[in-house]
């Protein structure tokens, strides 16, 4: 397409008119257009915590989470990225410090400390969690099913509450390319 039409299209549905094709310019007038569609607004602590996360797992969360909506299920995302001293105070739990055991992963050994994982559970009418809830399995399901990795189906460490990116790399690699600073590259 030439520069002069994109300059007429632009003008014609009033985007500023600046003639560059690309696809800043093509979503600006798509979206005068209504030809795109917002992106989605989950609860505050939700959309807190999907912040944190690089924008490729932002996106997938926001899918899971308006499919599991989209089927009735109030569910929330909890956590999602974490440093390495929130990831050490999660470790020290029912080891060093006070509580239940909830990690094996040390910093650095966990997805969530590379902006690729995030937690849920489903809330109840109340507002109270039902971490034991079938509706908890059928969330799992959802990530999978949006290629995801659910920690529900892991052996050993069974990790309900848990999906990931599958970025086809090995936490080891995550940490010799991203750590101890950086974050995941996006494709």
């Amino acid at each position: 397409m030439s520069l002069a039409l994109w300059k007429e299209i632009q003008a014609f549905v009033g985007v500023t008119a600046d003639g560059i094709p690309g696809p800043i310019t093509a979503g600006a007038v798509a979206a005068k257009l209504g030809l795109t569609r917002p992106t989605p607004s989950f609860d505050a602590r939700s959309e807190k915590n999907i912040a944190t996360l690089v924008p490729r797992a932002q996106s997938k969360a926001r899918e899971w989470l308006a499919r599991c909506r989209a089927e009735g299920i109030a569910v929330k995302v909890i956590c999602g990225t974490r440093s390495n001293a929130e990831q050490a105070a999660l470790y020290a739990k029912g080891r060093s410090a006070p509580g239940p055991k909830v990690t094996n992963a040390k910093p650095g050994y966990s997805w969530h400390n590379f902006g690729v994982a995030w937690d849920f559970v489903v809330f109840d009418p109340a507002g109270q969690p039902l971490w034991d809830s079938p509706l908890m399995d059928r969330c799992g399901k959802v990530g999978e099913d949006l290629g995801l990795e659910w920690g529900g189906r892991w052996k050993g460490f069974k990790d309900k509450p848990h999906l990931q990116l599958k970025l086809g790399i090995s936490l080891a690699e995550a940490r010799s390319k991203w750590m101890p600073t950086s974050r995941p590259h996006e494709d």
